[in-house]
């Protein structure tokens, strides 16, 4: 098969599509020829030596795809060879092929082409484990995201207005914010022109946010603190504004306010089966139901992975980037 590698560190021109061994499926594992898989945050680090896969995984980029199963490991069971599925991964996604545990595979939903529910596993699932299985976001609350218009921000507002929560989104442009807009924001923040943390308590009479969904890391930690409600829960995702930050305690104690920080790629199986397994039961019936649908803003060709991490690194995107066999 082909697949994208990454011979030596460095920005996109490093990837380069070439053949490669066709993976084997393990025990408890599907082999899947690849559709289509998506670009994340996670492999433009991975591409640049900052994010390596866990040993003994795949050492391609990629935590998500679509396509369809072509044969079944050991033990085995409930899928059959010719079935279309998505998929979160741990590596692997810029293939032909990959092997995938079947406790991560998810059925496209209804009435979605198979190419674009690529676009599904890693938003649905980061943003369900984080803000609902974590944080517990609650109807009536108030939710903010960080980088409204991203894939995970896309797929959070949707989600969060599902639930009945109000929703209050930071982007960089008013392209951006109208589109965040359009699947149901509240509160339009734009970062480089206004402070969040009062806008935030503005539009809450003071209150603040009740759950924050953060990419950024060090650089919001002590604002996104101050932006939250008493008892807020504050999740941490990512790291674009760098890893180490300091924190007033003083004020997360006086909120009574929780922290946590999360990754999917390592956690252990089971894990990850239990959060695919959740997403299975509470988003794909609004998938399936026209209430939350998955935003791309471009498909590409696989081989062209470098371009597509351009986007990304460009920032002018909204929503996901697919990158497709087709």
């Amino acid at each position: 098969m082909h697949a994208i590698t990454i011979p030596e560190p460095g920005g996109p021109e490093a990837l380069v599509w070439t053949e490669v061994p066709d993976p084997e499926p393990g025990e408890g594992e599907v082999l899947v020829e690849v559709v289509s898989s998506a670009v994340n945050r996670a492999d433009l680090l991975q591409r640049q030596g900052f994010y390596n896969p866990p040993a003994g995984t795949s050492p391609y980029p990629g935590l998500e795809c679509a396509g369809r199963i072509v044969a079944l490991g050991a033990g085995v069971s409930g899928w059959s060879v010719g079935d279309e599925v998505c998929a979160l991964l741990v590596g692997g996604g810029y293939a032909e092929k990959v092997a995938v545990p079947a406790g991560q595979l998810l059925p496209v939903p209804k009435g979605l082409d198979l190419a674009t529910a690529a676009a599904l596993p890693e938003v649905t699932c980061t943003v369900w484990s984080n803000v609902f299985m974590i944080a517990h976001l609650r109807p009536g609350e108030t939710f903010l995201v960080h980088g409204g218009s991203s894939g995970i921000g896309t797929m959070a507002i949707q989600l969060a207005k599902a639930v009945g929560a109000k929703v209050a989104v930071t982007a960089g442009t008013k392209e951006k914010l109208d589109f965040c807009a359009e699947l149901g924001a509240d509160i339009l923040i734009n970062y480089r022109e206004q402070d969040f943390v009062e806008e935030i308590r503005e539009n809450t009479a003071g209150a603040g946010a009740d759950v924050i969904l953060d990419n950024m890391g060090a650089k919001y930690l002590n604002r996104n603190v101050d932006a939250l409600a008493t008892s807020g829960r504050l999740a941490i995702i990512g790291m674009q504004g760098g890893v180490k930050g300091e924190l007033n305690i003083a004020t997360l104690l006086g909120k009574r306010g929780a922290i946590t920080a999360t990754t999917l790629r390592a956690r252990p199986l089971a894990e990850k089966a239990a959060v695919v397994a959740a997403v299975r039961e509470h988003v794909w019936p609004l998938v399936e139901g026209g209430h939350v649908r998955p935003i791309v803003d471009r498909k590409l060709p696989m081989s062209d992975a470098a371009q597509g991490h351009r986007v990304l690194e460009e920032s002018g995107h909204i929503g996901k980037v697919l990158l497709t066999n087709q």
